[in-house]
């Protein structure tokens, strides 16, 4: 049997996430259906993230086994053939047999984006958080170089997560403008239940002047998610990159 690694896109709008779930449309589920319409066959398909309901991903990693002969170069037209269009898969390679979507991941990168301007933009709707207040992006950059360090994220987490170890490293956190779209990223080694809508939560409400900038730091040594800032709603996060052995997979 082969094991390959599929690389996708999705828009999250109509699913309640990457996990199959009982009585709910998930990627999952739906990547394999495409599967086994394609081969005959229901393989359980590894996914690199849960990712929540809502949630998008510009670039979603999963690995499957399988006894199909189907060329890796062709293996993306003869998914996509079976695949809804806001599913689309765009690579596809063999991997050695241990390699695993979630376990040999060493990094991840999310994007959050924030539509910064009174006027609403159909084009972006339930793509983007709608902020109308004017935000001060070098402000909130310097309150999100404070995420950056191996600390205890327990504090930035939601209920219903089932991680014992709430310990996580994130190397790059910054925010950044271009014209109206302001965009918060942040790359760890791995992340909490709702940890990076929670992390865009708090620098937000640095900027409502509900939060001290300088209090960050004291906040992720509390360990008190009442400490922290708001859930900022799914639909503007993004997965964004996925690392592996320190080669940046296929970027979107």
């Amino acid at each position: 049997m082969r094991n390959l690694l599929i690389t996708m896109r999705y828009d999250g709008s109509a699913y309640h996430g990457w996990q199959v779930q009982q009585n709910a449309v998930t990627v999952q589920q739906v990547f394999q259906d495409s599967i086994e319409k394609l081969t005959g066959v229901r393989e359980n398909v590894t996914g690199c993230s849960r990712t929540d309901s809502g949630v998008h991903a510009l670039m979603y990693c999963c690995n499957f086994r399988t006894n199909s002969k189907i060329p890796c170069e062709r293996m993306p037209f003869a998914l996509n053939a079976h695949l809804p269009d806001d599913i689309s898969v765009y690579d596809c390679r063999e991997v050695p047999d241990d390699f695993h979507a979630r376990y040999s991941c060493t990094s991840k990168r999310y994007i959050y984006k924030i539509w910064n301007t009174p006027f609403r933009n159909p084009f972006y709707n339930g793509k983007y958080l709608v902020y109308p207040k004017k935000l001060d992006e070098e402000q909130l950059d310097r309150a999100a170089k404070s995420f950056i360090g191996t600390h205890d994220f327990c504090g930035f987490a939601s209920s219903g997560g089932s991680v014992e170890d709430t310990v996580r490293t994130v190397t790059y956190c910054g925010v950044r403008r271009c014209g109206d779209e302001v965009f918060f990223e942040v790359e760890a080694d791995g992340f909490l239940y709702n940890m990076v809508r929670i992390m865009v939560g708090t620098v937000l409400s640095v900027a409502e002047g509900r939060i001290d900038a300088l209090c960050i730091p004291d906040i992720i040594e509390s360990k008190d998610r009442e400490r922290a800032g708001f859930t900022a709603p799914a639909h503007g996060l993004y997965l964004k990159e996925v690392n592996y052995g320190g080669e940046k997979e296929k970027k979107e």
